[in-house]
């Protein structure tokens, strides 16, 4: 596996306001460039929304739209390179997909795969927790996955030899050492958990909504005890209900565990 030498690194987003945290969507963006002037734009996404792909396209195109100036030839264009580290699962469709975790997409005839416009664009992901699950062999990706899935375990990250990622762990364990980074994680960690809870919630009262309609619907207006249990009922129950509402001939056999 081929490692440039990094000659510069910028970070796109360095301050990120504490406020900020709460957000939904917070994205790492790092900028890289080597000594041959090759650019690579690093994020790191812990969340899924629906056009990250099209968002990470647009700022790796706009990076290497903007390496020209007027007038210079563009034999003098460097590639741009995108690595997405994905704290979540992407491909899941196969088996095929599931039993792979690192992808890398070029300009490529559909036909013939093989013949290509050359890596001047190109799109890296790593999904890491497949990559975690499935095992890489050893190596510096590897050392770099386990970093960003174990980083907190004291035992696991010992046994990891790959200097930079040591330097990595030694750098953290300083940030970890100031109280104001230490809130800031806990404010970010906290906004996370919250979000998880009000999507979860939201889509149990989306069932129980969508379930009391079907069920207006078969047996007409429901008396308070159904409506109380719709209301009161988990995800996992409203599942079941939702397959039962078509052969239930009764709200009670409906309801009934």
């Amino acid at each position: 596996m081929y490692l440039p030498d990094i000659a510069s690194v910028e970070i796109l987003n360095p301050n990120i306001e504490a406020v900020e945290l709460t957000g939904k969507y917070i994205i790492l963006d790092v900028l890289a460039r080597d000594g041959e002037g090759n650019c690579y734009n690093v994020e790191v996404q812990v969340r899924r929304y629906g056009a990250w792909h099209k968002r990470g396209l647009f700022y790796l195109t706009r990076t290497l739209g903007g390496q020209l100036s007027a007038g210079e030839d563009y034999e003098e264009l460097r590639a741009s390179v995108g690595l997405h580290l994905l704290d979540f699962d992407l491909f899941t469709e196969t088996v095929a997909e599931r039993e792979q975790a690192v992808w890398r997409f070029e300009m490529r005839d559909e036909r013939q795969p093989k013949i290509s416009l050359g890596n001047v664009l190109q799109m890296n992901l790593i999904e890491l927790n497949k990559a975690d699950r499935l095992g890489l062999p050893e190596g510096p990706l590897r050392a770099w996955i386990t970093f960003f899935k174990h980083w907190q375990e004291e035992l696991t990250m010992a046994n990891v030899a790959h200097e930079p990622v040591k330097r990595a762990m030694s750098r953290i364990r300083e940030l970890s050492a100031d109280e104001e980074t230490r809130r800031l994680a806990f404010v970010r960690e906290r906004a996370l958990r919250d979000e998880v809870s009000f999507l979860n919630d939201a889509r149990r009262e989306g069932e129980a909504h969508l379930l009391s309609k079907l069920a207006k619907m078969k047996f007409g207006e429901l008396p308070e005890w159904a409506q109380q249990r719709l209301e009161q009922a988990n995800s996992n129950q409203l599942d079941k209900w939702s397959d039962k509402i078509l052969t239930a001939n009764s709200l009670e056999e409906l309801f009934k565990h």
